[in-house]
């Protein structure tokens, strides 16, 4: 049995340790980039996506980021549910759970009273 003390250059030690603190950091930011995402992208309830299908509302992809960071914005600011108006359609949206709750054309939404909304987002 070898009972010898080996001796590991101090460099070799210090330069394990920084690539895996960067590789820690590499994951951290990702991770949070992925959380970020996460918590801006809107949910559809079933209610939302029956009306918006019976409806015949197509909404674009980038229209739904666009939506998506307005609400995260209006979030931001103490909003917790609000009505979306789009040259597509009238959504109304709780931005606490970013969730869309149902959907309106907006030739719809002109005849109809909103409740217990606090807040309005308009995009053209």
């Amino acid at each position: 049995m070898d009972h010898r003390i080996q001796h590991i250059p101090s460099q070799a030690l210090l330069s394990n340790t920084r690539s895996q603190h960067i590789k820690q950091t590499a994951q951290g930011d990702s991770f949070k980039a992925l959380f970020n995402q996460a918590q801006s992208t809107l949910k559809i309830s079933k209610h939302a996506q029956e009306r918006l299908n019976e409806r015949d509302i197509d909404i674009s992809d980038a229209k739904w980021q666009e939506i998506a960071n307005q609400v995260s914005e209006a979030k931001s600011k103490g909003i917790t549910d609000s009505l979306v108006i789009t040259e597509e359609a009238t959504l109304l949206v709780s931005a606490k759970n970013n969730t869309v709750v149902t959907a309106m054309n907006r030739s719809e939404a002109q005849s109809r009273i909103f409740n217990n909304i606090n807040g309005t987002i308009i995009l053209d």
